[in-house]
């Protein structure tokens, strides 16, 4: 087995989530915006990618150096065992950023690259001339920041967020990974009720099913790597195996999710069902604030819509305003709101606990958090 460098991506404000994930999962985390390092195996490269709920890839950091010349880009490159990981014929794009860096052009840079690379297989492999391409896909990409070159290799393909249970959609879903994260934030567990009261497509309620059974998020999908020569079959059979062992799909769980749109419900059905929760989750058209319960100590967390057509913001901050004044019957409730409304406190009725920056595509949101009282 072979220790590479690796790191997790995350969206803005979910590195912290993404640490806790890569810890609990044994390997020691180095944060940085963005991104969180850390080291490990194969295994680590397949478990990784089989169970992190909030990040967005896993890829290898195979080099990283400085270069403000063409010429050290070219040779910093180079000088990579590129033929340690990749066969001859590997398939090998080039993709490429440059942020405050005097290689300022990513298409010269992405090119430069490819050529480095393409001449150090060749002599590796004591060959002449372009190379087939017809093997094993490695997406690689070369960013430039500050001067510092660092060429990475995703190993996950399709994005983390893509389970494969989202069978529709609709105008804005909640990302998959940003929805685990939410549900992760509010420190739910599966003996407690969970209530989605704006639920769209149902991304939020599926995904603190899976956090419910211990699933892993990646168990249904496949992953780029999985077709590397140097990454055994055995070593994704034995993460996935475990993964299988160790989900309760007996637990009993209490997820439901409203929402006033009925072609939504039918969609959140759909995919509960393709991710195997048809039984498990209860979904039902209903006003948000028509919320009614003798359940106590539940959380509920939802992704209001933002109002941001022209007619929509008063009905959205009246849906907001009469929803928190309904919570007000259920003290020993938590409620947790991801808004972009800057006035979503004075439209509950209350101060939130707690709130987080968090980032939903390139929308600034907040993470409004209204913390129930504790039943005795």
């Amino acid at each position: 087995m072979t220790t590479f460098k690796l790191v997790a991506t995350a969206a803005m404000g979910l590195e912290k989530p993404v640490a806790d994930e890569v810890r609990a999962l044994g390997y020691e985390p180095a944060v940085e915006n963005g991104k969180v390092y850390f080291e490990g195996d194969e295994t680590a490269i397949a478990r990784t990618n089989l169970w992190l709920r909030v990040a967005d890839r896993v890829k290898i950091v195979f080099g990283q150096f400085k270069a403000t010349t063409f010429d050290d880009l070219f040779e910093g490159t180079k000088a990579l065992p590129w033929e340690d990981l990749m066969p001859v014929d590997a398939e090998f794009p080039v993709a490429g950023k440059s942020v405050k860096s005097q290689l300022g052009s990513v298409r010269d840079c992405q090119a430069i690259v490819k050529k480095a690379i393409v001449e150090r297989m060749n002599r590796a492999n004591n060959r002449r001339g372009i190379l087939p391409e017809t093997g094993p896909l490695f997406k690689i990409e070369i960013s430039m920041l500050k001067d510092i070159a660092t060429l990475t290799i995703d190993t996950s393909g399709a994005g983390l967020h893509k389970r494969g249970y989202r069978v529709g959609q609709g105008d804005a879903p909640l990302k998959e990974t940003l929805a685990a994260a939410l549900v992760q934030l509010t420190r739910w567990s599966p003996d407690r009720p969970f209530h989605d009261p704006f639920c769209g497509s149902g991304t939020l309620a599926i995904e603190a099913a899976m956090i419910g059974q211990n699933m892993a998020p990646g168990y249904n999908r496949e992953f780029i790597s999985e077709s590397w020569p140097w990454m055994e079959p055995k070593v994704w059979e034995d993460v996935r195996a475990h993964a299988e062992s160790v989900a309760d799909y007996d637990i009993e769980l209490d997820i439901t999710g409203t929402d006033i749109d009925h072609r939504m419900i039918k969609i959140a059905e759909a995919n509960a069902a393709e991710a195997g929760f048809a039984d498990l989750i209860s979904f039902k058209q209903m006003q948000a604030a028509d919320f009614t319960t003798l359940k106590e100590n539940g959380v509920m967390a939802s992704n209001p819509p933002y109002g941001e057509r022209i007619g929509e913001i008063e009905e959205v901050e009246e849906a907001i305003r009469s929803l928190g004044r309904t919570m007000e019957a259920y003290p020993t409730w938590s409620a947790y709101m991801l808004s972009s409304m800057e006035n979503f406190e004075e439209l509950w009725g209350r101060q939130a606990t707690k709130k987080r920056k968090l980032f939903n595509g390139f929308i600034r949101t907040d993470y409004y958090q209204f913390w129930g009282r504790k039943k005795k």
